[in-house]
């Protein structure tokens, strides 16, 4: 007699970044969006070479961060405006990344921004996840899906039309709002950098910008800015040798001028020429003049 044995169906694998949504289809949310998230990433990025020589770290614009299976995928999504990775690959097995999904590499960002067209509401929407009585799940707040879920150490608001900017710090599980420091930034201390706002013209749009400094104060540059201190710079550097080589001439037009008077008052060649820092050759040749 042979004994049966039950065949065992294995749930299907946690999808990865090929298998999800990489959009939701919605719009880009005002003009300042795309422009905001370059001169963050432009400036901050020779911190993060210091910080990865190897390369391994991620920064994500207005992508997908994946943190639960739902249907449609894309509902089980929040796409911060910017966020940053620390320790990950930028590219997943030789692809460029659709997404970030939590459950396939559990590691949280480190910092995320909102960049908020309206008054922030949304931004700061801390309803948590749960399910009615009838057993449909309410969609929950993205504050608290970066604070209880993804528990994200630093969350940034910044709201567009207002010029107010607010930075969190999770902190024993919950997001604290962070005081400005005697410059008037945030400090995001594991990055070495503060984050504050900008007055200044980019991509032919003058306003207020979301910039990085370093723990100094000091404005970390984008690509152009630093093309252009370097062309100052040059351009002071050759001025200066300009001025120096100038100098040098007229001093030595001088001194070949003393000559003639400090021969008629009966100083030697050798004299004059050690008198006057020169050589014997052009004092002689200069006794005319």
């Amino acid at each position: 007699m042979t004994q049966s044995v039950d065949r065992v169906v294995l749930p299907p694998a946690f999808p990865d970044h090929t298998q999800l949504p990489e959009s939701d289809g919605t719009f880009v949310k005002n003009f300042q969006e795309h422009p905001q998230s370059l001169i963050l990433t432009d400036s901050i990025g020779l911190i993060l070479q210091e910080r990865h020589p190897d390369g391994q770290y991620a920064i994500g614009q207005d992508c997908g961060i994946y943190w639960r299976e739902t249907e449609p995928p894309e509902k089980g999504a929040e796409a911060p405006d910017w966020f940053y990775v620390p320790n990950v690959p930028p590219n997943l097995d030789g692809q460029i990344r659709r997404s970030y999904v939590l459950w396939r590499e559990h590691i949280a960002p480190l910092i995320a921004l909102e960049f908020a067209s309206g008054n922030g509401d949304e931004e700061r929407n801390r309803t948590p996840l749960s399910r009615t009585d009838e057993g449909v799940l309410t969609k929950p707040g993205k504050f608290w899906v970066y604070e209880q879920v993804m528990r994200i150490p630093y969350y940034g608001i910044y709201e567009i039309n207002s010029g107010r900017l607010e930075v969190y710090r999770l902190i024993d599980g919950y997001y604290q709002l962070l005081e400005l420091n005697e410059r008037g930034h945030f400090p995001v201390a594991p990055l070495g950098v503060e984050l504050g706002l900008w007055q200044g013209n980019y991509q032919n749009q003058t306003m207020l910008w979301l910039r990085w400094w370093d723990e100094e104060g000091n404005l970390l540059l984008i690509g152009d800015e630093r093309a252009e201190l370097e062309r100052l710079w040059g351009e002071q550097q050759r001025e200066i040798a300009e001025s120096a080589e100038q100098a040098r001439q007229a001093e030595f037009q001088a001194r070949r001028a003393a000559i003639p008077r400090l021969l008629e008052m009966g100083l030697s060649v050798p004299q004059v020429a050690e008198a006057l820092g020169l050589s014997v050759e052009e004092v002689t040749e200069n006794a005319g003049e």
